[in-house]
């Protein structure tokens, strides 16, 4: 499947090498390029892309206003930040205005290629030092599980409380998430498709009102259903 991507940048030269390097890219057509959040809010009602590279700072209206537009107008398009800033403010920014993956402007063409292909398929993609820095973060506001909980509703090996209608092979592959491997990755490790890796993920996003995999880490590291090493 091809997918249809508009890039978002203020900076001329960066908007005009990013369309570059994606013409170049096997699967991905460049629809149009913007050079702030109005342009690129515009450019997603006339195009209706899959995927947009989002810009953060940028005149008139910003990359995270832009993506919180985006995703209540169009949810059919998704978002990838592409910035400079990684900082945690701009990162939990992004991810509440719904961007499914963020990539700071050092990411090489194969690793805006995968963040393009992950987001096409529902999955999330993030910097590693970004993860990283959302799981400490995560791990750090973690609560103790919820003592009162039935014993049903526990965790084979003790780690935590979760839904009682989640099965032991859906917390499995939520500790795998957690952990940031992939549903190729996830599929690998426990001998299964990834189609029925992804059958696990919406049946224990919708188990537990989970939107994306982003919060699927902070859930699964907030209930002790994770091991932070």
């Amino acid at each position: 499947m091809t997918a249809r991507v508009l890039v978002a940048d203020d900076q001329s030269v960066v908007r005009e090498g990013l369309v570059l390097l994606l013409g170049l890219l096997p699967g991905i057509e460049v629809v149009g390029s913007a050079g702030d959040g109005e342009a690129a809010l515009r450019l997603v009602a006339a195009e209706r892309p899959d995927v947009v590279l989002m810009d953060l700072r940028m005149p008139r209206m910003d990359g995270v206003e832009a993506t919180r537009r985006i995703r209540a107008e169009f949810p059919g398009t998704q978002v990838v930040v592409l910035t400079t800033y990684a900082d945690d403010e701009s990162v939990f920014a992004a991810l509440r205005a719904g961007a499914r993956g963020f990539l700071t402007k050092s990411a090489d063409a194969d690793e805006i290629a995968r963040a393009v292909e992950a987001v096409m398929n529902g999955d999330a993609q993030l910097d590693p030092g970004v993860q990283r820095r959302l799981i400490s973060t995560v791990t750090a506001l973690r609560v103790p599980p919820d003592a009162s909980a039935p014993a049903a509703a526990r965790t084979a090996g003790g780690r935590g409380a979760a839904p009682a209608g989640l099965t032991p092979r859906e917390l499995e592959v939520l500790r795998l998430i957690a952990r940031g491997l992939s549903n190729a990755e996830i599929a690998a490790a426990l001998y299964v498709s990834e189609a029925t890796v992804k059958t696990h993920i919406n049946n224990l996003f919708a188990k537990t009102g989970l939107r994306d995999r982003a919060q699927a880490v902070a859930y699964a590291y907030r209930n002790g259903l994770a091991d932070p090493s």
